[in-house]
């Protein structure tokens, strides 16, 4: 078995575990290239249908192809899309766009405690999640069945032991886990995973006439283009090969301030 298949094997598993041990699970869909290829990876593991709910946390900040993008592809495959927004927050204006907010309190209203609340409101026990620990550092710290307790905290002090791949997936009684099937993934995996398996990807990827491109998706006001060549899934790959820029180089809350991620995280971010 070569290396992507067995990338894809071991995501096929822990996703089928999850949906073997919780009752009321969910899968978060940002409309990047990393749950893009989670989205496709489920319709593998359950033979062309994607048997629970996707979530999509709608800031109103997307760059609108990206909404194209998801309600195209929920229509074609036929998916349950539940999509959450903070309306509250939106409708009194306070948020950075607005210059009545931070980019992290932004991202904590309109992203954290919007997804809080689509949880809270439908009862999802669990939500299958893209995240990859070389994207980012905190990431890192995850394990692939990840506890939450009730408020839907992280403490990344006290997580289960994932040893010769057995998964703790019994956890206290009013937990949020947090399943990762993408763990394992690099960056360039995912490329030559969407390569491979000719997938639809949303064309901000691939260079535009002005030779700039989207490397990471997110809201507009806070996600910066680089400038690229690269065209072509096959581009992009080899383009990977020789970068040192880091992934979310463009994403600009990130560097508001060191930790901001990292507490975000705790407090219930995706």
């Amino acid at each position: 078995m070569d290396y992507l298949s067995k990338l894809e094997q071991q995501s096929i598993y822990i996703m089928r575990e999850a949906f073997n041990k919780f009752e009321n699970l969910a899968m978060l869909w940002s409309i990047g290239k990393d749950s893009t290829v989670l989205l496709w990876l489920a319709r593998k593991a359950f033979l062309g249908h994607v048997p629970f709910p996707l979530v999509h946390v709608d800031t109103t900040y997307k760059i609108p192809s990206m909404i194209e993008y998801r309600d195209r592809i929920a229509r074609e495959w036929k998916l349950d899309l539940v999509v959450g927004k903070n309306t509250e927050v939106l409708e009194s204006g306070k948020t950075f766009p607005n210059g009545k907010a931070t980019r992290v309190e932004c991202c904590g209203t309109l992203k954290k405690d919007a997804l809080k609340k689509v949880l809270e409101d439908h009862g999802y026990n669990g939500v299958i999640v893209g995240v990859r620990r070389d994207e980012e550092p905190t990431r890192a710290k995850e394990r692939y069945f990840s506890p939450r307790d009730k408020n839907m905290e992280w403490n990344v002090e006290d997580q289960p032991p994932e040893l010769w791949d057995q998964f703790k997936t019994d956890f206290e009684k009013g937990s949020h886990i947090r399943i990762h099937p993408l763990l394992h993934w690099t960056e360039l995996n995912i490329w030559e995973y969407i390569e491979r398996e000719n997938m639809p990807i949303i064309p901000l990827y691939f260079s535009n006439a002005n030779g700039e491109r989207y490397r990471s998706l997110g809201c507009a006001p806070c996600t910066g283009i680089i400038k690229s060549k690269a065209s072509t899934v096959r581009e992009i790959i080899e383009e990977l090969r020789n970068t040192k820029t880091p992934e979310r180089a463009g994403r600009a809350q990130d560097k508001e301030s060191e930790d901001a991620f990292e507490k975000l995280r705790r407090d219930g971010y995706m």
